[in-house]
């Protein structure tokens, strides 16, 4: 008896976290790598993404990686492949600006490809939140609720 991909995926994803869980993660990571701290005297916020920046090569390749998983997580909650490319090309852009030797480290400071990232991902969710499902209404867990 052979088991379809989608059910066991189906299966995989009802043993996991939820959506809310994984969203307060994403945010966790989000700030973590973009705005955890914040420069004495200032406004300013950094994060460990300007940090391991300072690394050539390999701290901007890490920080994309990790930046990666994020966009991973919002295509695994459902984001359409349109909203995946634009986060990708957030973190394209923020590898792109790290890899120049200082000035890229300086832009790195102000370009939050994360946080972007993150408001990207909760849009797409308070908007699905908000529209009624096709047979149900989507409750604040984010799952649809089966009408009579």
């Amino acid at each position: 008896m052979a088991v379809t991909h989608t059910a066991m995926f189906e299966a995989i994803k009802a043993t996991g976290p939820t959506r809310a869980e994984t969203l307060a993660r994403l945010d966790a990571l989000a700030t973590l790598m973009d705005s955890a701290i914040t420069v004495p005297g200032t406004r300013l916020r950094l994060g460990l993404d300007s940090v391991i920046g300072l690394v050539p090569g390999i701290g901007d390749l890490a920080s994309a990686l990790i930046s990666s998983y994020i966009v991973w997580e919002a295509r695994r909650l459902g984001l359409p492949r349109w909203k995946v490319a634009r986060m990708m090309g957030n973190v394209a852009v923020d590898t792109t600006i790290g890899v120049i030797p200082v000035v890229g480290d300086f832009l790195d400071v102000f370009y939050k490809s994360n946080r972007r990232n993150l408001k990207i991902l909760r849009d797409h969710l308070e908007q699905e939140r908000r529209r009624p499902g096709a047979d149900g209404v989507i409750d604040a867990e984010y799952t649809v609720v089966r009408r009579g």
